[in-house]
């Protein structure tokens, strides 16, 4: 189940970052951002309610849910979204991978967790894969100063994603349900951006074409409510170290999608990057596997692993 969840999250949000593409335009993106999490928020709790899985939080942990809410359903995203006005959603998505490195560093800088060097070794392989397979694009956008604020940006969007995890993983383990959380935590996070907007005199307004309702429906239901879910429990189950690592993936995801939809020519140094990161993918996650079937008595699955 973990490795299932793992993939459908890697899955589903390595293709968000085409539909983000979609939501940029007449609408503010603050109203976007606030759309989506508030239809992904009433979705969720909506389903939770029915089938009786909606659980009360205790008072001592909403000021924790809401920590949640502003780092991975408000200003995560308000960053990303200002972030791909001047930079290409490519990149955005390559600085994104940078939440592996983020994630480790901040685990030892809040709970003074050293990572296994296999992380570190699989990270440093995984972003090295990254940069082979992007190396053309970062060299062909020009690093004026637009273009260096939203790198910036990027950066900090991933930081409050980063954060966001070791906040969850505080959540889970004083027994608070993923699904509730999350369910809560997009409509504060909606609740939140809407609040900041309407003071900035930012207008709400809406585009009902198909290419922007499709996104904001892929947004919110597959994006949010499918992909926070499944991506929260696999850092409850392996830790936020290694289930960084899926950001590594996302990238490469986009740019096979981008073969198929867009032309893209995949050259030598790019299939070295595709190797690069799956190779990383085994450093990280293999000797667990390996280590996990030797303390089941099965030899003969660990040599498999």
């Amino acid at each position: 189940m973990t490795a299932f969840l793992y993939a459908l999250t890697v899955l589903i949000w390595g293709t968000t970052w085409i539909a983000i593409k979609h939501q940029l335009g007449t609408v503010a993106f603050e109203a976007s951002i606030a759309y989506r999490f508030a239809l992904a928020g009433l979705v969720l709790a909506g389903a939770l309610a029915l089938t009786g899985r909606l659980k009360p939080i205790p008072w001592r942990h909403q000021p924790f849910v809401l920590l949640q809410a502003l780092c991975l359903f408000s200003c995560n995203f308000a960053c990303f979204y200002l972030a791909t006005r001047s930079v290409p959603s490519g990149i955005v998505s390559v600085v994104f991978s940078a939440a592996t490195v983020f994630n480790v560093a901040n685990a030892y800088l809040f709970h003074r967790r050293r990572p296994a060097p296999r992380v570190l070794a699989g990270a440093v392989i995984g972003l090295l894969g990254i940069a082979c397979l992007f190396r053309d694009t970062l060299l062909g956008t020009a690093l004026d100063r637009d273009t260096a604020f939203g790198l910036g940006l990027a950066l900090l969007g991933t930081w409050f994603f980063s954060a966001g995890n070791l906040v969850s993983a505080r959540n889970q383990r004083h027994g608070l349900p993923v699904a509730t959380v999350n369910a809560y935590g997009m409509l504060y996070g909606a609740a939140l951006v809407a609040v900041v907007a309407a003071l900035r005199g930012v207008p709400f307004g809406f585009d009902p074409s198909p290419a922007y309702v499709g996104a904001l429906l892929y947004l919110a239901i597959p994006g949010s409510v499918i992909g926070f879910t499944a991506y929260l429990t696999v850092v409850h189950r392996i830790g936020p170290e290694k289930a960084a690592y899926m950001t590594v993936l996302f990238p490469v995801v986009a740019l096979t999608i981008s073969v198929f939809a867009e032309g893209y020519r995949v050259t030598p140094l790019a299939a070295l990057g595709f190797a690069l990161v799956l190779a990383g993918n085994v450093v990280v996650f293999a000797p667990l596997q390996a280590l996990r079937a030797r303390r089941k008595g099965r030899p003969e699955a660990a040599c498999k692993a």
